[in-house]
């Protein structure tokens, strides 16, 4: 029989990109089940609390200021935009050009490293920042519309926003425009906790084995990146 020829070795470079668009798809498989649960989760809750929630397109009280979102999050908003500028390049840039007036217009102040984005873990710090910037708009919010314009790539502070939450044994209260005439029993009845098994958690774990910055950062600089990234 003869001999097979053996497969010559992929070049490092093409290995590090297939190792890295094997990761990519794990880690978008992994978020999908994310996503999928905590929206079955939130649409039960809306369902059991009607008229109580009040939640709406165009109701973008909760889309102003800035907040921390973690590095599953920054992921999720990054393939957001991606996604956004091969069907839209035009909004895609519009979401841009906001995203760099709002990190140019944070970065003076902002309480970590501001070349980067990320927070640096100083909580009196980090409120003070949130409460100067609480009047600022969301820079991927469509001014237009007072939508939001990478709605399905939402982090996960956002999708639960509105009803009241359990969240790692802290029950937090709904949305100040919510649930305005119910009593505290149906407050309570209407409780959820959107991920109950820890996705989430599980999920952020693995990436901080697999390496990586994992401090919290903005959605500004989130957005900022995935455009960074694209031009290298």
């Amino acid at each position: 029989m003869p001999l097979m020829k053996p497969r010559a070795p992929r070049p490092r470079k093409a290995e590090q990109q297939f190792d890295a668009a094997l990761a990519r798809r794990s880690l978008l498989r992994a978020d999908r089940d994310l996503v999928d649960t905590v929206d079955a989760v939130l649409a039960g809750a809306a369902s059991k609390a009607g008229t109580h929630l009040v939640c709406r397109a165009g109701c973008s009280e909760c889309c102003y200021g800035p907040f921390p979102i973690n590095r599953l999050d920054a992921f999720r908003l990054q393939e957001g935009w991606r996604a956004l500028r091969e069907r839209d390049p035009g909004t895609a840039e519009a979401v841009m050009t906001r995203t760099r007036a709002a990190v140019k217009g944070m970065t003076r102040d902002f309480p970590g490293e501001a070349a980067i984005g990320r927070l640096g873990g100083d909580q009196a710090a980090e409120n003070q920042f949130f409460e100067r910037h609480a009047g600022e708009a969301c820079p991927v919010l469509d001014p237009a519309t007072q939508t939001c314009t990478l709605y399905e790539h939402r982090p996960v502070s956002c999708r639960i926003y509105g009803p009241p939450l359990r969240v790692q044994g802290e029950d937090l209260p709904p949305c100040r425009l919510c649930f305005t005439e119910a009593d505290a029993k149906t407050i309570e009845a209407c409780r959820v906790e959107p991920d109950p098994h820890g996705l989430e958690r599980a999920i952020l774990q693995r990436l901080k084995r697999d390496g990586g910055d994992d401090r919290e950062t903005l959605i500004a600089w989130a957005v900022l990146d995935a455009a960074e990234r694209s031009e290298k």
